[in-house]
Parts: structure tokens; C-alpha cells; sequence
């Protein structure tokens, strides 16, 4: 299938008639599947993507704005407000698709006005430009041949399905129908429930009139117990979709908590006291550093001098030892003089002793004898040395231990002191607590309706299975009866049968799903090392994921733009294991990746996704760069530019894009 041409008419922003062009080009082997339409956000991008849904699905069509409103009620407010009262509205598509083995044109168009006919639109279809009323009889029918609906929201789709879908740890209830649909599993169901009618047809043309009453009576009140049991499902689906927007708020509203100032409000009490605990322990070491400082501690300040004093004071005790053995040795001479005297040794000779023991006095007084100036003993040239080279290191040391210390308890009493400080007040406290207190007890609320509906589901689940037990045993004895129950025993075979056979379908396709997924989300991760295998599970159709020894790699080690990638890769290879040549419309294409996964959808998805790929992008997304690298690759057909005049109220789509060459 290939989209030629979409055409708006008073639709939304869209005043009058619009055509868009969304054909891809080939030249040659080359093709270039992209067609870009740029708007700023509330410009009409997803107006665009509500037209195509709009216009293959009416009624059913899960367009953005509907909500729970009744359709001919969206209709109405999908009119632009300019548009005059006999003007019509108006969506229509032209595209290709292959019926026959037959290339065909089929042209599908909605219209109306203010003045609703039966509250519905008018469908018109031509197809290679002649009308075709049969196939607008029977249209919500041949759609799914086209385009089932189911699928729809798997390629065309916007980044913020692709964010929850990536947040979930299993994919939502619509998308696991839709992948069921995809890979062709509703095939034994749907032969499941053929059977179911075909036993009861067959009941009935066995029973006798009493019997048959009381079998209509059972499968009456048999359907009605499955009605009851599809509102019920319905019921935890919508529940279910309002508990996580519970938890939302409720994370948004505890985070808004802790920013804001709450938790250290919370912990004023705690904060207070620490705080008051570090300052005693300031004072503390402040004592301490006044104690050191009266004692030797400014001795420190005159440590060199002190030093000099010390070796002075070793100097002078060595000279004072010096003087009295010079003296010693004078009175030894006196007395060697004397003695040589009484010898008779001549004048001459006394004369030269003299003289030797005059110079040798000379010079030991040259060499020991200096000034003294301290006069300092040994007792205190102890002290000193004592103080210098133990006492007074050792207080320095202290010192600097309580100062380091000190550091570390101001750091803390300043950090105390700014929790302090940005503690909300005690009344934006409690605003901020009873925000919380509220989001809690809404989840609380939301949570025990969930479970309400949970039980009323299995409930009516138990129910079911009781009637179909009850009736499986009423027709058994019936059909014994009449030797008649040949029908039933099969089908009971059949539908063992066909358990066996979705389970190993399932396998199978997921086999095969998995080997996709995998190769896409590995194609697209610039980590290629991270992931070795992405496996799904055949109940919930959660993702796991391992690494190439083998070991499990938890989600929550993914980054938000990894685990958007493979959200992306999750859907790309859905649509490659279908088979299905359908066109991908992205709104928002590039969210909140990062530069490097950005890069990678531009260079590797986007021009692969499919033979057709429509991206409505904001400037922030597809920008420059982003532009250029499409351009690069001869992957973008055409490029459209959504201008919204905030005056007049209205888009209008001219050619080319935010930046153009």
C-alpha cells in the first residue's frame, strides 16, 4: 500500500481545501521513502494523523481528540471555525493498493457539515475513479483486509506511544491484540469459537423441543455472561489505564516533595539536632586549639630563632668546658716549668720551653674562647632541645589534626545549615504533604477499584466456565441420549487440538519475532555489545534482554533513549514478520533521544522503516543536522512546511521545511 495524496477541507486548523502530495520517489534503484512535514507544536501534525485514521475508520478511528465523546459530537468539533455554514468538511485519501495481482487506485473520502445526517458522515469510495456503493456498504468490513485496525496503531503512531510503550514492562492491551493480529494468532480462536457454533447448531437439531428450550435457556444466559465478561475486561482495562496515571501523579507530587524543599522540612528535627551536635563539637576542638595555644604552641613562631639559641647554647657550654681544661693544662705547665727549673737544664733550654708552652696556650685561647651571651647551662639547653625537637612538634601536629578537623565540622554545619535554609516553610510544608497525602490516597482508591474489577472479571470468568461446563453436561447426557454425540467429541479433540497448535504457532512466530526484534534493536543501538538476544514471552509479550555470555541485562540499566530504541526496533520488527506492506506515519519521531540514538533513527530507521515513511517533526527534532544527513542519503521525496498563522487561526502547507537549501 502506498499513500498518494491526502486532501483536507475545513478540517481542524485547515481552512478551505489542502492537497498534500505524500508520494515517495524512484529514480532508478534509488528510492526515497520519506516525505517531511514540519510544524511547530499545535501547528496540525497530529490533525494529519487523525485524517488518515479518520479516514479509514470512522467511528472506530482512535483519533487524539475524541476521547470518550460521541462521534457525531468529534465530528462537529473537528470543523474549523472559520468555515461558513453551506461549506462542507471534508477528508479524503488517495492510495495504491494491490488487489488481483492488480495494482488499484482507491480513493476514500469523508464529508460533512454542521447539520449532521444521523449523526454519521458520508462515506464515498472510488476505486480507479468509479464509484463502488458495494464497497461502501460493507467498508469497516474490507478495511481489514487494507489495513486492519487492530494493526493501525503499529505504524501509524506517535513518539509519545513509543515513550510508554518503552516505560512499560509489557506492552498495553491494545498493542498485544494488535501483535495477536500481526502474527496471525486470533486464527485458532476465531476457528475455536466457529467450532463452539457449530456444536451448538448442532445441539439444537439434536435435542427434542423440552431439551432444546432448556439449551437456548443455557447458552442465553451463556451469552450474557460473556457480554458481561467483555464489559468487565473493558472496565480493568480503563482502570487499569487510570492506576498508572495515579502513580503518575503520584511520583510527580512526591518528586515535587523532595525538590521543594519537603523532605528536609520533614527532617527539620533531625537536621537541628546534628546541626546543634557538630557545633559542640566545634567548640570542643576550639577549646582544645585555645588550650594548645597557652601553652608552647607560639613557640612555633619562633622556631628558627630558638634553633640559633639552641646552637649557640652547645657552643658556649662547649666553650666554657674548654676553659677550664685550658686552665688545667695552664697549672699543669707551671708546675712542668718549675720542675724543669730544678733540673739545671740552662737558660737557653727553660727559654725554649717556655716559649713552646706560651704558643700552644696561645693558641687553644684562639680557638675555644668566644663571646658568651646566654650563658645558658645544660639543664636548660635540655629543656630547650626537648621543647624543639619533641614537645613543640608534637603540639604542631595536633594543631594541624584540629584544624583539618575543624574544616570538615564548619563544611558539615554550613551544608546543615543550607538544608536548613531551603526547607520549605512550615505552611508550603504542609500544602506540599497533604499533595502527596492526596496522590496517595487517590492510588489507594484507583487500586482498590482495580482490584474490585479484577474480581468482578474473574468472577464472571468462574461464571462462564460453570455455564459451559453445565452445558457441556446437559447436551453430553442429551446427545447420549440419542447416540448422537460424535459432533461434540470431536470438537472437544479439535479444540485440544487447536491449544497445541497455537502454543507451537506462538512459539514459532516468536521464534521468528525475536530474531527481528533482536536484529533491529542490535541495527539501531550504537552499544553493539550490550544486547546479544531479545527474547518475548509468550503470555504478556514482555521483552527480556541478554548479553553475549548469556547473562539477563535488567531494563533499568537501559537509558530512556535506549529503551525507546527498542520500543522502535519492538515495532519495526512486528511489522517485518507480518509481511505487511503498509506505510509508517510517525508524529514526533525523535522525542527525547539523545544526540547518538537520534543519529541512529536518522541514519538507519527512518530510511528503512518501510517503502513510505511520513515523519511530522517539530524544528527541534529534525533540525539542521538531522536534515542534512536525510538529505545526504537521498532519503526524503518531498518536504512540506505546516505555517500557522496565530491571528487568522489556521495552517496552511506550502513546500519545503524549516530549513531549506
Amino acid at each position: 500500500m502506498i499513500f498518494l495524496e491526502l486532501t483536507l477541507q475545513n478540517f481542524g486548523p485547515y481552512r478551505g481545501k489542502q492537497v498534500i502530495n505524500l508520494r515517495p520517489q524512484i529514480t532508478g534503484e534509488t528510492v526515497s521513502p520519506i516525505v517531511l512535514l514540519g510544524g511547530m507544536n499545535g501547528g496540525g501534525k497530529t490533525t494529519l494523523m487523525d485524517a488518515m485514521r479518520l479516514v479509514f475508520y470512522g467511528a472506530r478511528a482512535q483519533c487524539s481528540t475524541r476521547g470518550n465523546i460521541a462521534y457525531s459530537d468529534f465530528l462537529k468539533q473537528a470543523i474549523n471555525k472559520h468555515t461558513p455554514p453551506h461549506e462542507q468538511t471534508c477528508v479524503e485519501l488517495l492510495f495504491e493498493h494491490i488487489l488481483e495481482n492488480k495494482q488499484v487506485e482507491f480513493r476514500i473520502q469523508r464529508r460533512w457539515n454542521r447539520n449532521l445526517k444521523n449523526g454519521k458522515d458520508t462515506l464515498g469510495i472510488l476505486i480507479d475513479d468509479w464509484p463502488d456503493k458495494g464497497l461502501v456498504e460493507t467498508w469497516d468490513e474490507r478495511v481489514e483486509d487494507f489495513f486492519p485496525l487492530g494493526i493501525s496503531n503499529l505504524f501509524l503512531f506517535d513518539g509519545e506511544q513509543v515513550k510508554e510503550l518503552a516505560e512499560l514492562d509489557s506492552p498495553p492491551t491494545t498493542v498485544i491484540q494488535a501483535i495477536q493480529s500481526l502474527l496471525g494468532l486470533e486464527l485458532a480462536e476465531r476457528l475455536s469459537v466457529d467450532l463452539n457454533i457449530l456444536v451448538s447448531r448442532k445441539r439444537k437439531e439434536l435435542a427434542e423441543v423440552s431439551e432444546l428450550a432448556t439449551l437456548e435457556e443455557i447458552e442465553s444466559r451463556l451469552n450474557e455472561q460473556i457480554a458481561d465478561l467483555e464489559k468487565a475486561k473493558l472496565e480493568v482495562f480503563r482502570v487499569d489505564g487510570e492506576l498508572q496515571k495515579a502513580h503518575k501523579r503520584e511520583k510527580e507530587t512526591r518528586d515535587k516533595f523532595r525538590t521543594e524543599g519537603g523532605k528536609l522540612a520533614q527532617d527539620r528535627d533531625q537536621i537541628e539536632a546534628q546541626l546543634h551536635k557538630e557545633q559542640e563539637r566545634l567548640n570542643g576542638k576550639r577549646d582544645r586549639l585555645r588550650e594548645i595555644a597557652a601553652d608552647m604552641l607560639p613557640l612555633g613562631l619562633i622556631q628558627p630563632l630558638l634553633h640559633r639559641a639552641k646552637l649557640q647554647g652547645e657552643k658556649e657550654i662547649s666553650d666554657h668546658k674548654a676553659r677550664i681544661a685550658r686552665e688545667v693544662v695552664a697549672e699543669r705547665d707551671r708546675r712542668l716549668f718549675d720542675y724543669l727549673k730544678t733540673l739545671d737544664l740552662g737558660e737557653i733550654t727553660l727559654d725554649k720551653v717556655r716559649s713552646f708552652l706560651e704558643s700552644e696556650s696561645s693558641q687553644n685561647s684562639d680557638e675555644y674562647l668566644r663571646e658568651v651571651w646566654l650563658d645558658m647551662d645544660e639543664i636548660t639547653l635540655r629543656q630547650l632541645t626537648s621543647v624543639l625537637e619533641h614537645q613543640l612538634p608534637n603540639q604542631i601536629s595536633q594543631t594541624e589534626s584540629l584544624k583539618q578537623e575543624l574544616i570538615g565540622i564548619q563544611e558539615t554545619i554550613v551544608a546543615k545549615e543550607r538544608q536548613l535554609n531551603v526547607a520549605a516553610p512550615p505552611e508550603v510544608y504542609e500544602e506540599l504533604l497533604k499533595a502527596v497525602s492526596d496522590a496517595a490516597a487517590d492510588v489507594a482508591k484507583v487500586k482498590n477499584d482495580y482490584d474490585q474489577a479484577i474480581g468482578q472479571r474473574d468472577r464472571y470468568e468462574a461464571m462462564v466456565e460453570k455455564t459451559k461446563k453445565e452445558l457441556s453436561q446437559y447436551s453430553q447426557v442429551t446427545i447420549d441420549r440419542k447416540n448422537a454425540n460424535h459432533i461434540i467429541q470431536t470438537s472437544e479433540r479439535v479444540q485440544q487440538t487447536l491449544v497445541q497448535f497455537r502454543e507451537k504457532l506462538t512459539l514459532r512466530k516468536l521464534n521468528k519475532l525475536e530474531i527481528e526484534v533482536t536484529e533491529c534493536f542490535r541495527y539501531l543501538l550504537h552499544k553493539s555489545d550490550l544486547v546479544h538476544r531479545v527474547v518475548i514471552a509468550t503470555q504478556d509479550f514482555s521483552l527480556s534482554l541478554y548479553d553475549p555470555q548469556g547473562q539477563p541485562v535488567p531494563k533499568h540499566r537501559l537509558s530512556a533513549g535506549e529503551k525507546q530504541l527498542l520500543a522502535i526496533a519492538f515495532l519495526w520488527g512486528l511489522a517485518r514478520v507480518s509481511g505487511r506492506q503498509l506505510p509508517v506515519a510517525i508524529d514526533t519521531p525523535l522525542g527525547r533521544l539523545d544526540s547518538s540514538h537520534r543519529y541512529n533513527l536518522i541514519e538507519r530507521y527512518f530510511p528503512s522503516a518501510s517503502h513510505q515513511v511520513i515523519l511530522l517533526s517539530t524544528d527541534t527534532e529534525i533540525g539542521e543536522p538531522e536534515l542534512k544527513s536525510l538529505r545526504e542519503q537521498d532519503a526524503i521525496a518531498r518536504e512540506y512546511l505546516l505555517k500557522y498563522d496565530p491571528k487568522q487561526g489556521h495552517t496552511t502547507i506550502v513546500p519545503g521545511y524549516f530549513i531549506n537549501n
